[in-house]
């Protein structure tokens, strides 16, 4: 299998969650002789492990995954009384400006979320700052509880490798599956004489109609930076999903394409004619979404973490779908995959404590506590299946099955390069702002996209946008 094809594997019939494979965790690199004695068959024992502090850090803060965490750290510690969660639960732009200095500290936490890709995961591992979970994943079967598409996004190579992400061993697993989908207001559209669209053309036709109408078109905060990330990268997608998907796995076109073009176009129209806020970049993430739970705004593009507060506040009203495709029947495409991954830190004095707590997170039950709670398991379970098909809830389920099977989903952009997050946020910031075109954007994109791949590569041009 070439290169190519093994690092578009990663996503590839993406996360078709019914066909795991079954890959030994072998290699020495995960389990170590430590503080619990085995248990039957092999499995550490956290009850034999003595009074354990584990410290736990993460970034489940909004409802339904910090109800779900909640509830399974209480069972957790009520199954080991021996064993206390100390945790911290932080919002996802602090995590991400503290955790690098909480690892390389005097006292790391034991259990941290990582952000996948170049910008966290993969420096985390450079530094030494995280312990390959290879052996508990054959411990604990998640190599088959899994598809490996799923457990690949987790993985990073030896240090100097030229491809780093993607594949080599296992330093994270993650408890959801997640993507970028169309949340809209029933009681709105019906209100503008507006049905929900069942194709691209018809949902981009609707945001006039409903400027029209009086309705801002689509709820939108950016003050956080990162939400037009997500935005963006559904826009760009509409435009080419594998050519999309194999340049943020490193395979790819870069951005100076059409693609990147023509979604910045997209985004600076709808600037321009008022389909998003007007002060997109002063309004925060989450008091946008309130202005869309409060009826302003009749579509919001957010991803399935905000599923439960949507569902609390609009009941019924609330409807979710993947972006429309191209044609009735088509096959959606949208930026997803799985939420962050829990990892076990280098320097944790209670690594096998630590790994049956992960365990715990990811297995069956927590799937279905999960699902209780609002929340779409990486790998859905008895309690998914059993969702009204109508409802909110069951409606994100199909959607994550449709995406899936297929093959519909996108990585996120930043995962593309140890600086693209602050790249691209700038830039989507000074966009939307009308300070830089859309061949200018698509320049800063693709400036610190080629740097870093020719250093990968040894070779090649950051080349420039195309028409």
């Amino acid at each position: 299998m070439t290169s190519r094809v093994t690092r578009r594997s990663v996503l590839a019939a993406t996360l078709a969650v019914g066909a795991a494979s079954c890959t030994p965790g072998t290699d020495g690199s995960g389990a170590t002789s430590g503080d619990t004695a085995p248990g039957s068959g092999g499995v550490p024992d956290p009850a034999k492990a003595g009074n354990v502090t584990l410290h736990v850090w993460d970034q489940e803060t909004r409802g339904g995954t910090n109800a779900e965490i909640e509830q399974l750290n209480k069972e957790f510690q009520h199954r080991y009384p021996n064993v206390t969660i100390k945790r911290v639960s932080r919002s996802f732009d602090d995590l991400k400006t503290t955790l690098k200095l909480a690892l390389s500290g005097n006292n790391p936490p034991d259990v941290v979320q990582a952000n996948q890709g170049y910008p966290d995961m993969v420096a985390f591992v450079e530094a030494g700052l995280l312990t390959p979970l290879d052996n508990y994943a054959g411990i604990y079967e998640w190599n088959t509880r899994y598809p490996a598409t799923l457990l690949n996004l987790n993985r990073v190579t030896a240090r100097g490798a030229s491809r780093r992400f993607g594949t080599g061993r296992l330093y994270g697993i993650s408890q959801t599956g997640e993507f970028v989908g169309l949340y809209y207001n029933k009681a709105v559209l019906k209100k503008a004489g507006v049905q929900p669209p069942r194709t691209w053309a018809e949902f981009t036709d609707s945001l006039a109609e409903l400027k029209k109408a009086g309705e801002l078109p689509v709820q939108f905060g950016n003050l956080d930076k990162w939400p037009a990330i997500h935005t963006f990268g559904m826009l760009q997608d509409q435009h080419g999903t594998e050519q999309a998907r194999d340049t943020v796995l490193g395979d790819g076109d870069g951005f100076a394409t059409s693609r990147t073009t023509k979604a910045a176009d997209t985004l600076t129209e709808w600037m321009d004619r008022g389909y998003l806020p007007k002060d997109a970049n002063g309004l925060g993430y989450d008091d946008a979404n309130k202005k869309f739970m409060a009826g302003q705004g009749a579509y919001t593009i957010t991803g399935t973490w905000m599923q439960t507060d949507l569902r609390k506040r609009l009941g019924d009203d609330l409807g979710v779908m993947p972006p429309p495709p191209a044609t009735r029947n088509g096959k959606p495409t949208t930026t997803g995959g799985q939420g962050l991954a829990w990892s076990i830190t280098s320097r944790s004095a209670h690594p096998e404590v630590a790994a049956a707590y992960l365990d715990f997170l990811t297995n069956e039950h927590a799937a279905d506590v999960m699902t209780e709670n609002g929340v779409l398991p990486a790998v859905p379970g008895k309690a998914a299946n059993a969702l009204d098909p109508d409802s909110p809830d069951g409606r994100m389920v199909a959607a994550w099955r449709q995406l899936t099977s297929a093959d519909g989903l996108v990585p996120y952009l930043d995962y593309a390069t140890p600086t693209f997050y602050d790249t691209t946020s700038a830039a989507l910031q000074d966009l939307i702002a009308g300070k830089t075109s859309s061949r200018g954007f698509a320049r800063k994109l693709q400036a610190d996209y080629g740097a870093f791949m020719n250093k990968q590569r040894g070779a090649g041009s950051s080349g420039a946008p195309t028409s």
